[in-house]
């Protein structure tokens, strides 16, 4: 017998003779047959954020709240709005949800507060509505109801164009919608700004979707272009679960990281 087939058989009787293996073969095979594996419990998927930007922005706004989702193992997706008409950002937004795997988290700013509060009517797979300083109007409202009883100095800041589309005064920017922002994010945010057509607030809604969908909703208490009261009242009629923060219209670029943490909120709840 050579030295290399003395080595194996050597091992082999030792591993033959071990008790391990002498304990296994004495264990009837129906037993050994019957032992369950173990698996680990199935982790349900995260559901899809869409982000719905406001008036006066797009989706590049979210920049700093989608990178804080993404790490934490969400799917993330931003609507890019026209603007247009009310009816175009509800469709272009059912798009999105459509194109979507599972279930899905909603989140408006402003303006798309309006627009999620539509476009969720009836989608079984929105499970949460969350309003950022957002309109939030009932079946039947003009988005704009309420802008003289709750007033703000974003009014007297609108400048419309040839087109009947409207900008925020660029000399105005930050004071009334960005006052929390580095003065030079609040300059490219001003020079960037997406009009939004100015009949639009007068667009009804014909679905409250935030009555029969878990609603949260963040006020933003220093707001000077939609009125912490305002929001407070919708919040309120809602009976959303609130929460307040001490920041501009655009908490979600100047405090991304509590943002963040309500979206995951009304995702795990």
């Amino acid at each position: 017998m050579t030295p290399s087939i003395a080595r194996l058989s050597l091992a082999g009787l030792i591993a033959v003779s071990s008790p391990a293996f002498l304990a296994a073969q004495s264990t009837p095979s129906s037993a050994r047959a019957a032992a369950p594996a173990t698996r680990s419990a199935p982790t349900a998927a995260k559901p899809t954020i869409v982000l719905v930007h406001g008036a006066f922005a797009d989706g590049t706004g979210w920049q700093k709240v989608i990178p804080l989702l993404e790490r934490d193992g969400y799917n993330v997706i931003a609507v890019q709005n026209p603007l247009t008409s009310f009816n175009t950002d509800v469709e272009t937004t059912k798009r999105v949800i459509d194109a979507q795997q599972g279930p899905v988290i909603l989140v408006g700013h402003s303006y798309g507060g309006a627009v999620i509060t539509e476009a969720a009517a009836d989608n079984p797979r929105v499970k949460a509505l969350v309003y950022l300083a957002a309109f939030a109007p009932e079946a039947g409202e003009a988005i704009g109801a309420f802008g003289e009883k709750y007033p703000t100095p974003l009014g007297a800041a609108l400048k419309p164009d040839a087109a009947g589309f409207l900008y925020v005064d660029r000399a105005k920017f930050r004071e009334v919608f960005a006052s929390d922002v580095s003065a030079t994010d609040a300059s490219v945010m001003a020079a960037a700004q997406k009009p939004i057509i100015g009949n639009v607030f007068g667009a009804t809604i014909t679905h409250a979707s935030w009555k029969t969908i878990p609603s949260f909703y963040m006020v933003s208490q220093q707001d000077k272009a939609l009125n912490p009261d305002l929001e407070r009242f919708y919040a309120k009629r809602m009976g959303a679960h609130t929460s307040e923060i001490d920041a501009s219209h655009v908490s979600f670029i100047s405090h991304p990281k509590e943002i963040t943490a309500l979206i995951e909120q009304a995702a795990g709840q």
